[in-house]
C-alpha cells in the first residue's frame, strides 16, 4: 500500500508541475517571445520572457553549459533536501507538508524547463510605472508560497522533532 504522506506529496507537486508546464506551453506557443498582453494596465501584464539565469537573473551571463550544470545540481540538491524534510514532517503538520510539497513541485517545474530549453519560461510581469518586479511563473509562485509557509512554521510554530 502506498503511504498517504507520499500520495499527498505527489498530488500537490503534480498539480504544481502540471499547471506550471501547461501555462508555460501556452505562453511559449501562443505568444511571440518578448510580446506583452496587458491584464491590469499599469500593474500586471503577461510578458513572454526567458530567464537563462536563476532568481533575479543570477548567472545569466554564464555559458549555457555552466548554467545547466549549476542549476540542475542545485535544483537536484534542493529537491532531495525538501524530500528529506518532507519525510521527517509528521502527518499532523498539514500546512508544513503542503508548503514543502509546493516547493518540491515548483523546483521540478523549473528544472524541467532548464533540462528542456536551457532557460526558464517566465510570463507574470508585475510593475508600477517604470519599476518592474522580475518576471516569474507558476513554479516560482509555488516556491514562494511554500517558502512563506515554511518560514511561518520556523518563526511561529514548533517544528517537528529533529527538523
Amino acid at each position: 500500500m502506498i503511504n498517504q504522506r507520499i500520495v499527498f506529496l505527489l498530488w500537490v507537486a503534480s498539480f504544481v508541475v502540471l499547471t506550471d508546464q501547461v501555462t508555460k506551453h501556452l505562453v511559449h506557443t501562443g505568444m511571440a517571445y518578448g510580446s506583452t498582453i496587458p491584464l491590469i494596465p499599469g500593474l500586471f501584464d503577461l510578458t513572454h520572457v526567458h530567464n537563462p539565469g536563476g532568481a533575479f537573473g543570477f548567472l545569466a551571463g554564464q555559458s549555457e553549459l555552466i548554467r545547466k550544470i549549476v542549476f540542475i545540481f542545485v535544483s537536484g540538491l534542493a529537491t532531495l533536501m525538501i524530500l528529506y524534510f518532507y519525510h521527517r514532517t509528521p502527518m499532523n503538520f498539514l500546512w508544513l507538508r503542503t508548503g514543502l510539497a509546493l516547493i518540491f513541485g515548483g523546483a521540478v517545474g523549473n528544472m524541467t524547463d532548464r533540462i528542456r530549453f536551457g532557460y526558464v519560461i517566465d510570463f507574470f510581469d508585475v510593475y508600477w510605472k517604470t519599476w518592474h518586479w522580475p518576471a516569474f511563473n507558476v513554479a516560482d509562485s509555488a516556491i514562494c508560497v511554500g517558502m512563506g509557509i515554511f518560514v511561518f512554521h520556523v518563526l511561529f510554530k514548533k517544528l517537528p522533532e529533529g527538523f
